[in-house]
This record gives structure tokens, sequence and C-alpha cells, in this order.
């Protein structure tokens, strides 16, 4: 079964950076034509929308509660995708994942769970007071 694997998280002081990476678990899924997401699930809360990007890279979502400090992108020959993550807050704080859409070539950013069929385990950031 294909999944998605990220890295990049960790601990870091409040107000500092992280960069978090997507790619198949295996190498053998092709991000080409499907529009890619994150979310995260912070303890005690439901999974939530953070970021997403079209395949074409021409449109981007994102949660109010992380514009203007982070950014998503993509690399579609390296089969890549990534959340870049800068001035971390605390209630930041959650395990975070990726996920690919289930249709493919669609010109927008989806934004709901249901939009996505393919998700990753997720990895921890923390972020410290």
């Amino acid at each position: 079964q294909v999944q998605l694997v990220e890295s990049g998280g960790g601990l870091v002081q409040a107000g500092g950076s992280l960069k978090l990476t997507c790619a198949s678990s295996d190498g053998s899924f092709s991000f080409i034509g499907y529009g890619m997401g994150w979310f995260r699930r912070a303890p005690g809360k439901e999974r939530e929308f953070v970021a997403s990007i079209s395949w074409s890279r021409r449109s981007s979502s994102y949660a109010d509660s992380v514009k203007g400090r982070f950014t998503i992108s993509r690399d579609n020959v390296n089969n890549t995708v990534f959340l870049q993550m800068d001035n971390l807050k605390p209630e930041d704080t959650a395990v975070y994942y990726c996920a690919a859409s289930r249709s493919r070539g669609s010109p927008s950013s989806p934004t709901l769970q249901d939009d996505f069929g393919t998700w990753g385990q997720g990895t921890q950031v923390t972020v410290s007071s």
C-alpha cells in the first residue's frame, strides 16, 4: 500500500523554524497531478487542515492560524512536498501529516480531509514556550 512519509519534525523554541518534508515511502508514488496537503492533530483535538498546494503549484491554501508564518511548496521532479514553518508558537505543537488528493489534475488546492486519499504516518512537532 502506497504511503507517504514525513520527516523534519522535532522540538523547537517559540519563534523558531522547522521545515517538514514529505516523500513517497517506497519511491513508487508519483506526485504528478495530485494536490498535496498538510494537516495536524494537536493533543486532545481533531485533525485539522494546515496548508495545501495544487499539482501545478499555481494555487495554495492556508489555515488562518498559519497564514504568513507557514509556506507550502513542492518539487514535482523529486516527488517531495515541503512545509516551511516560521515563527512557531506553542499552539503549533501537533503531529503533522502529509496527504495526497484522491483525484488528479485539479487546478485547485484542496482543503477538506475527504479530498485526500493517501496519508503519511505523521511527524511530531513540539514548540516550547
